[in-house]
């Protein structure tokens, strides 16, 4: 058993441009998920729980106040496409799914690929059947339709843009561009966890980018972009995920440890540093027992705890909110 600062966990909700004017009524309930689901990790860590299964994020999937699971956003044809990863450190066991449309719990079914089939990764009809074949609860499609989506999506297709989750209307007749992908990145989950023993795991879940193209794959499922874990760090990221994956912003956290000595801390901040401004946003925690929540945008719904007693609720950078520390 090794010597370190015990368990700790850490969650996010989506980084991007969010508003310090953000109203209550979107902000209360993602703060009051973050919490929950943060007190039932701790709960289970105390417990002895491995952190594969604290790092599941399942009751994030099923808030629909966040861009996953239930709550996920439309792709240009009016549908959900749901992906997910899970990762396991000390084996670098994982697995993947995208393209789902009815699975009422990604990251399970993620769990399941890593488990039950020889492969990391399965996607679109191929993951639909083997959910069947899983038995895992299913809803028909219109069960992740939310009222909310479907005016993010007008509104997306009167800019002619995609947009990510929490974007401001824009002028139609603004020109689309690769670079501006849109002004708020609420809603993609994710969660990082590591036991007293040093054990880790990492997993994300979301439904994707507003409008979309249908097929569309980001970095959620990527392993090593937006999920990655193994004896040293697990790191979940959130933000633009073409940006995510060109810089496999998740490995780099760990390849910097692992290959250069750095902390985790200065790790997860050279990162950071070296994507575009506005685009990127992370959770990683540490087999020693640390923990990081780094972001370049304006903010980012975070949550952790640790075995010392520490535990933050924030959202806003350091002076900019009023987050929940103890």
């Amino acid at each position: 058993m090794r010597m370190g600062k015990g368990w700790a966990i850490a969650l996010h909700g989506g980084a991007g441009d969010i508003p310090l004017t953000l109203p209550p009524e979107r902000r209360i309930p993602r703060e009051e998920a973050l919490r929950r689901c943060l007190d039932l990790g701790v709960a289970a860590l105390k417990d002895g729980a491995p952190p594969l299964n604290v790092a599941q994020v399942r009751g994030l999937e099923d808030c629909p106040h966040f861009n996953a699971g239930v709550g996920s956003v439309l792709t240009s044809a009016g549908t959900v496409e749901m992906e997910a990863c899970i990762m396991d450190g000390n084996t670098k066991q994982c697995g993947a799914v995208s393209g789902l449309s009815t699975v009422v719990n990604p990251v399970s079914l993620a769990r399941l690929v890593m488990h039950n089939t020889p492969h990391v990764y399965l996607g679109f009809d191929g993951a639909e059947a083997f959910a069947r074949a899983q038995g895992v609860e299913t809803a028909d499609t219109g069960h992740f339709v939310t009222a909310e989506n479907v005016e993010r999506l007008k509104q997306a297709r009167e800019a002619h843009r995609v947009q990510i989750d929490f974007t401001q209307p824009v002028a139609p007749h603004k020109a689309p561009s690769t670079e501006d992908e849109g002004d708020s990145r609420i809603g993609t989950v994710g969660c990082v966890a590591v036991d007293c023993d040093g054990n880790l795991a990492a997993a994300t879940s979301t439904g994707g980018l507003v409008n979309k193209m249908v097929g569309r794959i980001g970095d959620t499922p990527l392993i090593g972009a937006g999920t990655y874990a193994n004896h040293l760090c697990a790191v979940s990221a959130t933000g633009r995920g073409e940006a995510i994956i060109r810089a496999t912003v998740a490995r780099d956290v760990a390849a910097l440890m692992e290959y250069k000595g750095l902390s985790l801390k200065e790790a997860a901040s050279y990162v950071i540093d070296r994507v575009p401004k506005s685009s990127v946003g992370l959770i990683a925690v540490s087999a020693d027992g640390e923990f990081v929540m780094p972001f370049n945008t304006r903010g980012m719904f975070r949550a952790c705890a640790t075995e010392d007693g520490y535990s933050e609720i924030g959202i806003w950078h350091s002076g900019a909110d009023s987050s929940d520390q103890q």
